[in-house]
């Protein structure tokens, strides 16, 4: 395993794994894909770690890997990470896709159009915090049937970022007494307190060209390498003359002017 939020990333919405996943790569590249393939996210993925591992050479391997990013199913770069305690920072990524990408979908993904899997909250999570209510405060002690009723509604809490000590402090502070319906009481809070929608922010990422490892556009990396690495030379226009020769032409052009304006004229 790389170090802790380094190493393998998985890439969104990908397809089921299957036995043909990767018969359109050459024999050496599918071996190597269906290995990284069944690696967890974090693996170490770099070509002196997959050397220990796999009976092919580092030249080898990076080989194969420059070929798995030009067929879709691998992107190196950064991604910038915010965090409150440092500040924000860029680490390296390899994300990795089982189901082949094209240029534009990494693209997409690089701007953050495309979502990144996050684990959706369970009902067991939300059943267990509703039945941990009476520990907390005895009077909205919950049947099992009333978990079992009121753990959908903790769904929109979940999915906008609010934790187990927020809902808790929603559920219990400021309660009022006696409690009747403590189930009718924490119905009507987790609708009524429902915390906004988060603003989504789209990631900062960048993705390195295939062969010279330069950071780049994404949309400027067709196939995951650069125009100069592809050798796509861009016409370049006729640099400007330089200032000695510019100002020299316009001395000329004065001293035509001159002469012309002093010569005689035909009688």
């Amino acid at each position: 395993m790389a170090n802790p939020g380094y190493g393998k990333r998985s890439a969104p919405d990908q397809l089921r794994r299957t036995n043909d996943d990767f018969t359109h790569l050459p024999p050496r590249e599918a071996a190597i894909a269906a290995y990284i393939d069944r690696l967890p996210d974090g693996a170490d993925i770099s070509v002196k770690t997959l050397a220990k591992t796999l009976p092919y050479g580092q030249c080898a391997l990076r080989t194969a890997l420059n070929r798995l990013q030009n067929a879709g199913h691998l992107r190196r770069g950064r991604e910038r990470l915010e965090s409150e305690g440092t500040g924000p920072r860029w680490i390296t990524r390899s994300w990795f896709s089982r189901t082949a990408r094209d240029d534009g979908w990494w693209a997409s993904f690089a701007r953050g159009d495309v979502p990144d899997p996050a684990p959706k909250p369970t009902r067991t999570r939300a059943h267990i915090l509703l039945a941990a209510l009476g520990r907390k405060a005895p009077a909205l002690s919950l049947s099992a049937s009333d978990c079992a009723a009121l753990a959908p509604l903790l769904t929109d809490w979940f999915t906008r970022g609010a934790t187990d000590e927020h809902i808790l402090r929603a559920l219990t502070d400021g309660l009022p007494t006696p409690i009747h319906h403590p189930a009718a009481l924490l119905r009507r809070r987790l609708t009524d307190k429902l915390p906004p929608e988060p603003v989504h922010t789209p990631p900062r990422r960048t993705l390195e060209c295939a062969n010279c490892g330069l950071p780049g556009r994404p949309e400027a990396l067709p196939g995951g390498m650069c125009r100069s690495c592809r050798g796509d030379h861009l016409p370049h226009p006729d640099p400007p003359l330089p200032a000695p020769s510019v100002q020299a032409h316009a001395q000329q052009i004065r001293a035509a002017m001159s002469a012309r304006r002093q010569a005689p004229v035909p009688v």
